[in-house]
């Protein structure tokens, strides 16, 4: 790929970029190529040494702030015309309350994934501490000279640990994939602002 390929098909997919944003971008990419160019390397490896468009975009956009992307988007591009302006106000009533609706299930999902985890956390906790109240007891029991309750409390506190030990790396490996749901959640949503906008 040339650098002009490439320089092109990145500003095509981050079309959706604040325009200053847009140019700063290009323009770093721009001089990077340049630079490795000018250490020796043809164009074509100065291009791959910077890796795919796609990976490229999906760095940017994972470092670019949500809001600035949808202050961009909401800002009109001309002044509004009377009737519009009329048609928005009279409507405001059903698309700020299916807007806030929308949000709203949105979030409560969110916050019920995270619950679930949540709950899942203190039932290991619980299972955990239960294994330490198993093993206290059944030193007390062998000090009383009650062997058998003794040896069944060391059992059920070895199976308890056990149980804990599974449940603790379940509830990691649960929390680190809502976290990754959650970053994918995010730039998704930056992609359908960022996606390649059509000529009007």
């Amino acid at each position: 790929m040339t650098k002009q390929q490439f320089l092109s098909e990145l500003q095509s997919k981050l079309s959706g970029l604040p325009q200053q944003d847009l140019e700063e971008r290009i323009n770093f990419y721009d001089e990077m190529i340049d630079d490795r160019m000018e250490e020796g390397l043809t164009e074509d490896k100065a291009v791959d040494e910077i890796g795919s468009v796609d990976d490229v975009v999906s760095q940017i956009l994972s470092d670019y702030p949500l809001s600035k992307i949808v202050r961009e988007k909401v800002k009109p591009r001309r002044n509004m015309k009377a009737w519009e302006i009329v048609l928005l106000v009279l409507g405001s009533p059903i698309w700020i309350s299916l807007l806030i609706s929308a949000f709203a299930v949105v979030l409560s999902l969110y916050i019920t994934v995270w619950a679930v985890v949540i709950s899942l956390w203190a039932a290991a906790v619980s299972i955990a501490v239960c294994a330490l109240y198993s093993i206290v007891m059944a030193v007390v029991y062998a000090f009383q000279g009650n062997l058998p309750a003794g040896a069944a409390l060391l059992g059920l506190s070895l199976f308890c640990a056990g149980a804990a030990i599974l449940s603790f790396f379940g509830c990691m490996a649960l929390s680190k994939g809502v976290v990754i749901l959650t970053k994918k959640m995010f730039f998704s949503i930056k992609k359908l602002f960022i996606g390649k906008e059509t000529d009007k």
